[in-house]
């Protein structure tokens, strides 16, 4: 195992849409994946027609094939399939594992930038760039404004030391917010940065998956209810998504997920300590705002962190 060791293991049903420009942007890379466990979770299109040619041209990606299972939950469903990857592997061979979705064109020094950040500072646990899109009708590209405080979830770079420190990703909806939170929890530092060379192009934008953006950001309201993000806490970043395309809506739309869950009495994450900690961590964020609330806690989490062997 070299210190710039990686494996990519990425779920996918379907993609044959996106999955060219996201597969030449990977085999770009300046530092490549030393494996890319691609597990093709029952697709019906081209997809397993595109991924044997490439597997045929590039010795390190594998593919795992898994029978159609019907309807696949956004969440647990991509996590069971992750995971269906993941066990068959042996991740003792790698320094950095990273969970990455095949609907995305990255910019070519990607991998090798998370990797010298994280040399760099052996506290970051999970990192990533950020997330654009590009407008249907101007051509201009939009951020996702995904917080700073996060490694964004379709291309979660670990730690592979810090991965098994969390226990994993847990298989429920919500799962790309509460293992950043586990992180902290333990010590870590969980980080993105909003660089030109850190900055890749969502080709699907977040929450617009299968039924479309309004399901898509409805879904992400469960998931702030589900890991136990407080009423306020959920008002305010609903209120902060309004102000960005889809102007009002998506706001709307991820406010109505949260009470709706609420209403339901939908069940919420079990992990009581985490839940307390998210919670606190979350009311500094309205007090302070987020960048000072999250450096004090990272500064106050040190004296918890535990150096990896």
């Amino acid at each position: 195992m070299t210190d710039n060791s990686y494996i990519l293991i990425s779920p996918c049903r379907n993609e044959a849409d996106y999955m060219r420009l996201t597969l030449d942007s990977v085999v770009a890379q300046t530092v490549p994946p030393d494996l890319w466990v691609i597990v093709d979770d029952g697709s019906t299109d081209e997809t397993p027609t595109i991924l044997s040619d490439y597997a045929s041209r590039y010795p390190f990606i594998q593919i795992i094939t898994r029978e159609n299972r019907g309807h696949r939950s956004v969440g647990p469903g991509v996590i069971e399939a992750f995971y269906h990857g993941y066990d068959q592997i042996d991740v003792s061979q790698f320094e950095y594992v990273c969970k990455f979705d095949l609907d995305l064109d990255l910019p070519p020094r990607y991998f090798e930038i998370l990797i010298q950040r994280m040399q760099e500072n052996s506290r970051i646990g999970t990192c990533s760039g950020k997330a654009y899109f590009k407008d249907k009708k101007t051509g201009e590209l939009i951020s996702e404004k995904c917080g700073d405080e996060m490694s964004v979830g379709m291309t979660k770079f670990y730690r592979r030391s810090c991965f098994e420190a969390i226990g994993g990703f847990v298989r429920q909806v919500m799962w790309d917010g509460i293992d950043c939170h586990k992180c902290r929890q333990l010590g870590w530092v969980a980080v993105s940065w909003d660089e030109p060379e850190l900055q890749f192009i969502h080709l699907r934008p977040m929450g617009s998956s299968q039924q479309g953006i309004f399901t898509g950001r409805m879904r992400h309201g469960f998931g702030q209810y589900f890991m136990g993000t407080g009423l306020l806490y959920m008002t305010a970043s609903s209120v902060f998504r309004m102000l960005h395309p889809p102007y009002i809506v998506g706001g709307l739309a991820m406010l109505w997920g949260y009470v709706k869950s609420g209403l339901q009495g939908n069940s919420r994450f079990n992990d009581v300590e985490l839940v307390a900690f998210i919670r606190k961590y979350q009311w500094a964020c309205l007090l302070k705002g987020k960048a000072l609330a999250t450096s004090e806690l990272n500064e106050q989490q040190a004296k918890v962190w535990v150096t990896p062997n």
